[in-house]
């Protein structure tokens, strides 16, 4: 009797060591099951992809006519100013409900509106995300301009991702965002240049970047090359940025080599001015190796960055890591370059609060030189 006692105290000390090792294989197959899904299921979009051009515009851009321009990163219609962001070092990772997914892309749309554009460039333009309930937001932001008038509109998808299941406790999950450009005047096509990206696992967070590139006639025989651009910043190494800014400035340039007119505008996640995070942040420490100066000496002969502001300096973009305030790491990453055929009129960073995204608009009034 004693050693079957014995026996089976033994199979059952066995047993325990058992039933961890058991959860532990099966927590590695699952893991193992979802990175194949996520590296399976990601593939890029060509380059040079023809974009379908929407809306009833049917205006011919004017030399010598004044125009506005809007650059708005929205966000993906999650940052409300006391957002943080788990990738900037913050907590959250989803917009905290669908109204205020809603709320905030009707704000940016109206603020943008607010003045009287005749081309609007958004950035973080969700369709179909978990991390913003789901709302198209493209379809909204189409709508409030159509109330407003006749406008054309390209959309180009430049972020799409599987189920990305982190924050554990709450998911990013899947996105599907891109580039939205706007305009009352006719554009007649579209094109999408796909970017260099990051290699390896960091592609998962950086997918698919690219540029829109849209084309307007002008009553000259000329064209308007309007580029909707943003950048990588998320896992970017100092090549893979040289490399996506010298693609983007070889077309810049051939378009201007042409005779064309040339608006390169958007979230370049450069500091824009080359010294705003100095200038805005005072004595900061941290790093931010995202923020690298604008590649200014790179720029092709006869374009420049749109710098002449009209009023104070007012910082584009905010890191999300703690709510807006005064402690808050601001820069300026967003803005215009134009080839010396345009003449900038007037170039202001618009102060939101940071009240509808991480980032402020910019507005741009210009003429296409005769």
């Amino acid at each position: 009797m004693k050693k079957r006692a014995d026996t089976t105290r033994k199979s059952k000390k066995r047993l325990l060591w058992k039933i961890p090792l058991i959860v532990l294989s099966m927590i590695f197959i699952i893991v193992g099951i979802y990175v194949a899904y996520v590296f399976l299921t990601y593939e890029r979009i060509e380059d040079n992809l023809v974009l379908e051009v929407e809306g009833d515009a049917d205006e011919t851009a004017t030399a010598g006519k004044e125009y506005t321009i809007v650059s708005y990163n929205i966000g993906f219609g999650a940052y409300t100013a006391d957002y943080t962001f788990f990738m900037d070092g913050g907590k959250e990772s989803r917009a905290r409900s669908k109204d205020s997914v809603i709320g905030c892309v009707d704000g940016s749309a109206q603020t943008a509106l607010s003045f009287k554009p005749d081309f609007a460039i958004f950035q973080e333009v969700d369709t179909d995300s978990t991390r913003s309930f789901h709302v198209n937001e493209v379809e909204q932001i189409i709508d409030l301009f159509g109330e407003a008038g006749k406008y054309d509109s390209v959309f180009a998808l430049n972020y799409h991702s599987a189920y990305l299941m982190y924050p554990v406790l709450e998911p990013h999950g899947a996105s599907n965002a891109g580039l939205l450009t706007l305009s009352n005047v006719d554009i007649s096509s579209g094109l999408r240049r796909s970017f260099p990206i990051a290699k390896g696992i960091k592609k998962i967070l950086d997918l698919d970047r690219c540029y829109s590139i849209s084309r307007i006639p002008a009553d000259n025989g000329k064209e308007l090359i309007l580029i909707n651009v943003h950048t990588s910043a998320y896992g970017t190494d100092a090549s893979q940025g040289n490399a996506q800014m010298e693609m983007l400035f070889e077309d810049m340039k051939k378009e201007y080599d042409k005779g064309n007119y040339v608006i390169c505008g958007g979230d370049f996640n450069h500091d824009f001015t080359g010294n705003s995070k100095e200038y805005f942040n005072p004595g900061f420490t941290d790093d931010y190796a995202w923020c690298q100066p604008f590649p200014d000496s790179d720029l092709p002969e006869g374009f420049t960055r749109c710098m002449d502001y009209a009023d104070e300096l007012i910082p584009s973009a905010r890191n999300a890591d703690i709510p807006y305030s005064e402690d808050s790491f601001v820069v300026i990453l967003d803005g215009f370059v134009i080839s010396d055929n345009i003449e900038c009129d007037h170039v202001q960073i618009i102060d939101t609060g940071f009240k509808y995204s991480d980032h402020n608009p910019v507005v741009m009034k210009f003429r296409l030189k005769p």
